[in-house]
């Protein structure tokens, strides 16, 4: 994908109304295109493996096969595959099998539209999102040996929800360089780089739990 090119974004829910909501607000906007939708698992299997896409907006309610165990498939076969959960369900399993099942986002249906394209751009860019209910249920009182500060947790969550290092400064009212150290400090403690490799280290390891 060029950097003049859209985010080209597919869309899997057994909802039609769901489907044409999410399909005319992101049309409207110039940096997107929907290449694609589907309405079951199947039919999301063959339009991945017939259509060239940047991000694929995955329900959990499929009427064949549950979103999560298909997001485990769609890794297996399509490794380099972005996938961002579009769902009704505030749950913890839910969210906790996503990320373990290879999922870059998870982002509330009732979430402001705005939401939903930051969730798209953040995981178009490389990083993760996730809708600011969830994130801030990855935060609680870390239980690792090397134990990250509260700022640090604080940080760890903006983190998860695709915050770039501008928007923590200006939300927690630092600085872009304090912000770095916190990043740096949080990968060396844990001994991880990315994004989505930290939060999903960080559940799998009881240092934030939902």
């Amino acid at each position: 994908m060029s950097p003049t090119s859209p985010i080209r974004i597919a869309l899997v829910d057994d909802h039609v109304l769901v489907r044409d909501g999410v399909k005319s607000l992101l049309s409207a906007l110039p940096n997107f295109q929907v290449v694609g939708q589907a309405e079951s698992g199947a039919q999301a299997l063959e339009l991945v493996a017939c259509t060239e896409l940047d991000i694929l907006l995955l329900d959990i309610g499929l009427p064949d096969i549950n979103g999560l165990e298909l997001t485990r498939k769609l890794r297996a076969l399509y490794p380099g595959i972005k996938i961002l959960m579009l769902s009704m369900y505030d749950n913890q399993e839910y969210v906790r099998t996503s990320i373990n099942a290879g999922a870059l986002g998870y982002v509330l249906k009732n979430a402001p539209s705005t939401e939903l394209v930051a969730a798209i751009e953040a995981i178009a860019a490389g990083g993760s999102f996730y809708s600011p209910e969830i994130a801030r249920k990855l935060v609680s009182n870390s239980r690792d040996e090397n134990d990250l500060t509260p700022r640090e947790i604080q940080v760890l969550a903006m983190i998860a929800r695709g915050a770039n290092n501008k928007e923590m400064a200006r939300e927690l009212g630092i600085s872009v360089r304090t912000v770095e150290t916190y990043r740096l400090s949080i990968r060396r403690k844990l001994n991880i780089d990315t994004a989505a490799a930290l939060v999903k280290y960080a559940l799998e390891h009881g240092l934030v739990s939902l």
